[in-house]
């Protein structure tokens, strides 16, 4: 064969290759549309069966209310500006909540991995105070850092930082010990073995974990807020089902479904980012 045979061969190939790459990127588009019209249909029936159902009175509205009327609710508040400092306030508390609960989790679980020895001692405490209630830890938080701030965003550590430590250090302890064994083969030391070996490989249980907290930062702050707070929108929450003002409740809950959802997927991103960069 020629080279001008030859070149030409390779050139066909390539194109096969990039035909049937282009084809499976445009699958892959076409199923996460279908994906995502479908979650679409899916709320809108719900929504529309909803507001039909409070139409109609086949559900009490006094208790349930109905979309237009939340919505209604929702567009009042916000024109009014009596929403925005609620939500400002949740919004941080939940961020800060957030970030370092992670944080804090991942350090622990860190030294936890490094210390044998505290890794045995604490293991059953971490597990109990996984277990216990922290709606029951609530008055003690308010006790010992008063009714304000501070303590709705230690109401949120209790829950997020334990989460991420069990994650990931149970990661840690997951990873595939013939890649700790070539490491301690060559003399690498313990540091050595979990810069090369074990935070590389826990990398993507770390980045998921955020995904979590999401969820837990604002479970943490909304029990909090129930507690304690005299503005958010879990104090919004409490004072709507105080005053029989139930459209006021699920227009609160709307918006932290709403919010909650923009911060997943702002996470969504970022762990996309990160993993691609790795």
């Amino acid at each position: 064969m020629s080279l001008t045979q030859t070149l030409k061969v390779k050139h066909e190939e390539q194109d096969w290759i990039k035909q049937q790459w282009l084809g499976h990127r445009r699958l892959k588009t076409k199923r996460k549309r279908l994906v995502l019209a479908t979650q679409l249909s899916i709320l809108l029936v719900l929504i529309g069966l909803w507001e039909l159902a409070g139409r109609l009175k086949w559900i009490d509205v006094l208790i349930f209310s109905y979309p237009s009327k939340v919505a209604k609710q929702i567009v009042k508040d916000a024109l009014s500006g009596e929403l925005w400092p609620h939500l400002g306030i949740t919004v941080a508390e939940t961020a800060v909540g957030f970030l370092l609960g992670t944080l804090i989790g991942t350090a622990l679980a860190v030294v936890i991995w490094w210390s044998p020895f505290l890794s045995r001692v604490l293991d059953p405490y971490m597990v109990v105070f996984n277990s216990m209630p922290k709606v029951a830890l609530g008055p003690i938080f308010i006790v010992m850092f008063g009714a304000g701030y501070t303590a709705i965003v230690i109401t949120t550590l209790s829950i997020t930082v334990i989460v991420t430590t069990l994650v990931v250090y149970n990661s840690f302890n997951e990873v595939d010990q013939n890649l700790i064994k070539v490491i301690r083969t060559f003399g690498g030391s313990r540091r050595e073995v979990f810069t090369k070996a074990i935070l590389p490989a826990s990398f993507p249980t770390i980045v998921s974990t955020l995904k979590v907290n999401v969820g837990m930062a604002w479970v943490g702050v909304i029990v909090g807020e129930f507690l304690v707070a005299k503005i958010g929108l879990g104090y919004l929450i409490v004072y709507g089902f105080q005053v029989f003002n139930f459209t006021l409740v699920l227009s609160s809950l709307v918006i932290i479904a709403i919010v909650a959802t923009a911060m997943y997927q702002l996470v969504v991103y970022i762990e996309r980012k990160l993993v691609r960069e790795r």
